[in-house]
């Protein structure tokens, strides 16, 4: 089937006009384009517009030291040929247009891809023990380095009686830019706030902790129980991991969800943009202290100071945005480190190759 035919085939499952820039010029005749909507450790699942084929990616992606960033992640689009075993294999993935990713769990310093060629990343979180405003600013963080736009959502509206005060402190943290939704994810019509976000060709992300109700959402979008659900712990509302892996599904509106497992740790990677977003007053602030190199401790003319004495600025959110800056230069040093490790290994073999080439092995 031709590029031209099965274009609108994919608008079904998030196909971008802008998406076809990234098309070789010279598409081989038996190339197929399809969209990733489940990764596993040993393959691929990949939706082509007309339904579901398996497909894998070269031996050589598979080694541990190939970053995730060269590897393809659910809501990519990629062109698979046929295989020498007579599957298809994934030969490279469109340039990505969003792509939401935070610092892999544990001590590595590698990224996480979550999602790409996302429009929108939903950020969950639960009214009830799970509500943490701190958490909500871990996510905003590595959601406007995206290039993704955030919509926070209150789960569990129909439990609380201060809703309208807890809403409020998220608008605080988030910035009168970011929508923020109190909503019951069981009800229908209370999810109907986000129609603006559910229209053809619109993919979606759901990102939170275990618990929060992303299941249940997902569930009423789909207007079916496709998502296994299960209850929280009653001391601090966390709820087990009831989705095991990332999964693009299609809602019956014509836009597509990405529902994720739960997160237990948000890590900052190393380049994500602390200064955008929600924290741009912050930094607004930083560049109107009266030194450059500031230390916003007891210096003369530090707006920051000027602005925590007045109450302009929430000390919490600014401990806040001190700890995650503080995991970013933690991180991009980390990265540096890693990135001038493999320099070296790589100018060494480099090296040990070229003494070969002139003087043989021994």
């Amino acid at each position: 089937m031709s590029v031209e035919t099965r274009i609108p085939l994919l608008r079904a499952i998030g196909w971008h006009d802008d998406d076809r820039a990234g098309l070789p010029a010279d598409l081989p005749a038996d190339t197929q384009i399809g969209r990733v909507v489940i990764q596993h450790r040993t393959g691929y699942e990949v939706h082509d517009g007309s339904g579901i084929v398996e497909a894998n990616i070269p031996s050589s992606l598979r080694k541990p030291r190939i970053a995730a960033e060269q590897r393809p992640a659910v809501g990519d689009w990629v062109l698979m040929a046929p295989a020498d075993d007579g599957g298809l294999m994934i030969s490279e993935f469109l340039p990505r247009r969003s792509v939401l990713r935070r610092g892999a769990a544990g001590e590595k310093h590698r990224a996480q891809i979550i999602a790409s060629n996302v429009d929108h990343v939903l950020i969950v979180c639960g009214l009830d023990g799970d509500f943490n405003p701190r958490r909500i600013e871990r996510y905003l963080a590595i959601v406007q380095e995206s290039g993704a736009h955030p919509v926070v959502l209150l789960t569990k509206a129909d439990q609380q009686k201060e809703v309208a005060a807890a809403r409020a402190t998220v608008v605080a943290v988030a910035g009168a830019d970011v929508p923020v939704h109190a909503i019951n994810a069981k009800s229908v019509a209370s999810i109907e706030v986000l129609a603006p976000y559910l229209g053809p060709g619109h993919t979606l992300v759901l990102v939170g902790s275990s618990g929060a109700g992303k299941s249940t959402l997902t569930n009423t979008l789909l207007g079916s129980e496709h998502m296994r659900t299960g209850a929280v712990r009653a001391n601090d509302s966390r709820g087990r991991h009831t989705t095991s892996h990332r999964a693009l599904l299609q809602l019956p509106g014509g836009a597509c969800l990405i529902d994720t497992p739960g997160m237990r740790e948000i890590k900052i990677y190393g380049d994500d943009a602390l200064e955008a977003g929600s924290f741009a007053d912050i930094d607004a602030l930083i560049q109107a202290c009266k030194f450059s190199d500031c230390g916003h401790n007891n210096e003369p003319g530090c707006a920051v100071n000027a602005a925590l004495e007045a109450g302009t600025l929430d000390v919490d959110r600014y401990q806040g945005y001190l700890k995650l800056a503080a995991e970013q230069a933690a991180a991009q040093l980390r990265t540096a480190a890693a990135d001038k490790r493999a320099a070296e290994r790589g100018a060494h073999k480099n090296f040990g190759k070229r003494l070969v080439e002139k003087y043989g092995r021994r």
